[in-house]
């Protein structure tokens, strides 16, 4: 007991935020540099075109009735989580630089926790849309048996866990009891949150990998099965363009995230002797861009997804030009009965595996990863 009011007692809670980085040796710019120019240039413009890309995802899914089933609401969150991503990391850049000095410790953590609820929801949402892929291939559904309850739940506790990662670093697992703890990257957050943090999301990309892997393999044996009464010629494009998706999907995640990753295990592992200062505002602005390339693999590549864009752009441009015609968004084709878009690929590549695995079974969707 004495022991544990010994501890309590070494927290101060006094400190401001500039003692934290100093602390650490992280240099709070007193006036403008061009580094802090260029990364702000970069963030705000990265921000702008994700929130835009990421809303028209949302408005389209929202007008189109034909988006109305399970993958689509999963792929419209994963837009609203990359759209919250855009908000919280131009929070970021408009409260960095010489701003950052006053700040208090609240509005610090708050503005952490914006980009750590942010990152984590969409990271989740990636994993999500991958198991739903893999389970409507597997089973070779035409239809999602996921109930609209089921994908609500799903979102919820998406965000539930999103919001309470995004927390826990200011209710108590941040270093203002433990000065030796403290993070030279973010200052009052503990390197061994980071660290549990850097690997759960390494933990995620290798569940990605391997439900992908899986798919890939399935649809492989698959359409080899049935290239014995088709042509090699059709079933090695079919290959092709399930491969080009997947390695899309996991170049993307690779590229945006294993930068910031590494850079915040080994701030979490070697502290001061990382060096991950240098780098780091580099490494979040590429982070941020998954968020411009999730609605480009998972939406543009879907033809009905580009013609709604084009139908809701073409309603903004005539807007002004027109206001007495105004359409509709009933006027986009309903959805047909045979085929349900269950994912953003081609729809060349599903009917080929359409026509191709089931000809004996009830025909099924081959979604984009």
């Amino acid at each position: 007991m004495a022991m544990e009011s010994s501890l309590w007692s070494t927290c101060d809670y006094s400190h401001n935020v500039t003692f934290f980085y100093n602390w650490v040796g992280k240099k709070i710019s007193v006036v403008w540099t061009t580094r802090d120019f260029v990364v702000i240039g970069l963030g705000l413009t990265v921000c702008f075109i994700v929130v835009l890309a990421n809303l028209m995802v949302m408005v389209a899914i929202s007008m189109n009735h034909r988006f109305h089933f399970p993958i689509y609401y999963l792929l419209g969150n994963m837009a609203a989580a990359d759209l919250f991503a855009g908000i919280a990391y131009a929070n970021l850049m408009l409260n960095t630089g010489p701003w950052t000095s006053s700040l208090t410790k609240e509005q610090w953590y708050i503005r952490g926790a914006l980009i750590d609820i942010s990152l984590t929801a969409s990271v989740a949402n990636l994993l999500a849309v991958a198991v739903e892929r893999h389970q409507t291939i597997i089973t070779m559904q035409l239809h999602s048996k996921m109930t609209k309850r089921r994908v609500v739940l799903l979102i919820v506790c998406i965000w539930a866990v999103s919001i309470i990662m995004g927390l826990v670093p200011s209710l108590f697992w941040n270093c203002e009891c433990d000065l030796d703890d403290c993070s030279t990257v973010a200052p009052l957050y503990s390197r061994r949150f980071l660290i549990f943090w850097a690997v759960l999301n390494l933990l995620t990309f290798f569940i990605m990998v391997a439900v992908y892997t899986r798919i890939f393999i399935y649809v492989r044996y698959q359409t080899s099965y049935s290239s014995r009464h088709t042509s090699e010629m059709r079933h090695r494009q079919t290959v092709v363009n399930l491969m080009k998706t997947i390695f899309m999907v996991l170049g993307a995640f690779v590229i945006c995230w294993m930068p910031g990753l590494v850079t915040l295990l080994l701030d979490g592992l070697l502290g001061k002797a990382s060096h991950a200062n240098a780098f780091e505002k580099f490494c979040l602005v590429i982070a941020e861009c998954n968020s411009l390339v999730n609605p480009i693999i998972y939406s543009l590549r879907d033809d009905e997804m580009r013609r709604t864009f084009k139908w809701i752009l073409c309603c903004l441009c005539r807007r002004g030009a027109d206001q007495q015609r105004e359409l509709s968004p009933v006027e986009i084709d309903p959805p047909l009965p045979e085929v349900e878009d269950l994912g953003p690929v081609q729809k060349s590549e599903d009917r080929a595996v359409l026509t191709e695995i089931n000809s004996k079974e009830d025909c099924w969707t081959m979604p984009g990863v």
